[in-house]
C-alpha cells in the first residue's frame, strides 16, 4: 500500500457561529426562533481537516487571533492530529462566519475575516510535500507565496468567488469551482485540470477543454451544505494523489460532498474515507 500523500493547506480558519432556522430570512424580516452554536470553521481548515480524516499527512498554514475565539477555532484541527506548528498567532481577532441553515438544508454566509487578512505571506513555510491546497478566504499574497516555495501539485478551490492573480492561475493544476467562481476568476489557463461542481447534479472534470470524466452525488437527505464543497475538493485531491483515475477520484469525491451535506455543521459534518467507500458501495 503507498504511503499516505503527505498536503500542506494555506488558507483561512473561522469559528463559524451557526443559526439553524425554519426558512431563510427575507431582506428586513426578524426570525426570532433561531438555535445557535459555534463550529470551527474556515475553508482552508475545513479542508485540512478533510484531508486528515480522509487518510493524508495534513499540516495547516494560516491564522487566529490572540482572543477566545482562536482556541475554539482549531479544536477540530487539532482533533483530526494536523500539524499546526506553521500556524500564525496575530494581532486581529480571529475570524469569523455568520451562517444561517434552513430546515431543507440551505444557508446563507457572511464572512467576517479578521486574522485571515492578516496572514503574513513572509512567514509562510509550505515545507516539504506532495500537494499544496488553497483557497480564496486569504489574501493574493499569501497563496503566491505558498505557490512559489514548491513544485508539488497545487489545488486551488477558487472559493468564494472573486478575481484571482494570473501567477495563481498559471500556476495551478487544478482548479475547483462552480459556475459563478469560474466566471469571477478573470481568465483561465488552458492547461490547468478544472472541477466543475454543479450541485445535485454533480461535478465534471475538463482537461484542456475536454470534458475527461462525470459523476453524481449519492442519494442523501440535506441537512446543512456548509461544507459539501471543502469535502469534495479535499476528497479529489485525496483521490488523485492515492493514483486513483479521474473517473474514480471524481465519484470519490461527490460522494465525500453529499456526506458532509447530509450532516450538521462544517468540520463536524467531513467524513472519513471508510464512510466515503461504505456509500459509495451502497450505490
Amino acid at each position: 500500500m503507498p504511503p499516505s500523500p503527505k498536503i500542506t493547506v494555506v488558507g483561512s480558519v473561522n469559528l463559524d457561529l451557526v443559526a439553524r432556522v425554519r426558512y431563510l430570512p427575507r431582506p428586513g424580516e426578524t426570525l426570532s426562533d433561531a438555535t445557535l452554536s459555534r463550529v470551527p470553521g474556515g475553508k482552508g481548515a475545513n479542508q485540512a481537516v478533510a484531508t486528515s480524516r480522509l487518510g493524508a499527512q495534513v499540516s495547516f498554514v494560516g491564522a487566529v487571533g490572540d482572543d477566545e475565539f482562536g482556541p475554539l477555532a482549531v479544536e477540530d484541527l487539532e482533533a483530526a492530529e494536523v500539524d499546526l506548528s506553521r500556524l500564525q498567532l496575530v494581532d486581529t481577532p480571529t475570524g469569523i462566519a455568520l451562517i444561517l441553515v434552513d430546515d431543507e438544508g440551505e444557508n446563507q454566509i457572511v464572512v467576517v475575516p479578521g486574522a485571515n487578512k492578516a496572514l503574513d505571506s513572509e512567514r509562510i513555510e509550505v515545507g516539504e510535500t506532495d500537494a499544496l491546497l488553497c483557497q480564496l478566504e486569504i489574501e493574493d499574497a499569501a497563496i503566491e507565496a505558498a505557490a512559489a516555495q514548491t513544485d508539488a501539485f497545487f489545488c486551488l478551490n477558487a472559493a468564494p468567488a472573486r478575481e484571482v492573480s494570473e501567477a495563481i492561475l498559471q500556476r495551478a493544476d487544478l482548479i475547483v469551482a462552480n459556475s459563478i467562481e469560474i466566471d469571477a476568476l478573470g481568465s483561465s489557463p488552458l492547461g490547468a485540470l478544472f472541477a466543475l461542481t454543479l450541485g445535485e447534479e454533480g461535478a465534471l472534470l475538463i482537461d484542456d477543454g475536454e470534458e475527461v470524466a462525470r459523476a453524481r452525488p449519492p442519494k442523501i437527505e440535506a441537512v446543512d451544505g456548509t461544507a459539501a464543497g471543502d469535502a469534495f475538493t479535499a476528497c479529489l485531491v485525496v483521490s488523485l494523489l492515492e493514483g486513483r483515475d479521474r473517473q474514480e477520484a471524481l465519484e470519490r469525491a461527490c460522494a465525500a460532498g453529499a456526506l458532509a451535506a447530509s450532516r450538521e455543521g462544517a468540520q463536524p459534518s467531513l467524513p472519513t474515507s471508510g464512510e466515503v467507500d461504505a456509500i459509495l458501495r451502497r450505490e
